[in-house]
């Protein structure tokens, strides 16, 4: 039986720099997995291709079809997760598709926003900004704030949850906060895939230093690639029944 595609499903950025992070990924992913029929990339926003349209491209004229995981490359699970994933893959009408959970939270991208605050000059005694881009849905805020706990379980040290756009309160709220309260040396973790316009807004936010966004680590290709076995595996024996 033919191994299931992947398809890897980001929010979209106008940011240059973002969506050639987002092709590296995927790119090792692939090389992860090694031989597949297809690991493609697809947004819910701001730019294409969308999902059902890379699984409509899974289906031959003769609606034969290659099975797909889609995976959301996704830090927590609000609207894009429980809404957007769904509605596309219901639209592209394609037969066998799993979908994994979203990306985060999950211990690994505790321990990469670890080495990053580290790289960005973060010591012990420093404030810590957890940065994440925030949403309307209660179970994102959920998952933000299990994911802050991991960070702070890694670093040994709290930390303080501020959103870039949807939530209160803000990065920079944050940071002042933090600053008014005797705190001399503030750092920001970035809870972001990939550079772009939240990420630049992270640098305006008036900490001492920012980290550099989750982005393409080792661990993460392990993560999205485990995500991928399991369903793979859960959809080809469902499939020879």
């Amino acid at each position: 039986m033919t191994a299931p595609a992947l398809v890897l499903v980001a929010h979209g950025t106008r940011s240059t720099r973002g969506v050639q992070m987002i092709a590296a990924l995927a790119e090792a992913v692939d090389r992860e997995l090694g031989e597949l029929p297809w690991v493609r990339t697809a947004f819910v926003d701001v730019l294409g291709p969308s999902p059902s349209e890379v699984l409509g491209d899974l289906i031959d004229a003769t609606g034969e079809s290659v099975p797909a995981v889609v995976v959301p490359a996704f830090l927590a699970s609000g609207y894009h997760v429980y809404q957007d994933v769904p509605r596309e893959v219901a639209e592209s009408a394609h037969p066998a598709v799993a979908v994994t959970p979203a990306m985060g939270p999950d211990p690994a991208l505790a321990r990469i926003m670890s080495l990053r605050l580290r790289a960005a000059g973060w010591r012990p005694g420093d404030a810590v900004v957890f940065a994440a881009a925030g949403s309307s849905d209660a179970r994102a805020r959920q998952d933000v704030r299990r994911a802050a706990a991991m960070l702070t379980e890694c670093l040994g040290a709290p930390v303080r949850i501020g959103y870039v756009a949807t939530g209160a309160p803000r990065v920079p709220e944050v940071v002042a906060a933090l600053r008014d309260s005797g705190s001399e040396r503030i750092f920001i973790a970035s809870y972001l895939l990939a550079h772009g316009l939240f990420q630049q807004r992270l640098h305006e936010a008036g900490a001492d230093g920012v980290a550099e966004p989750i982005g393409v680590h080792p661990a993460v290709v392990r993560l999205i690639a485990d995500r991928y076995r399991t369903a793979a595996r859960e959809l080809v024996r469902v499939r020879a029944l």
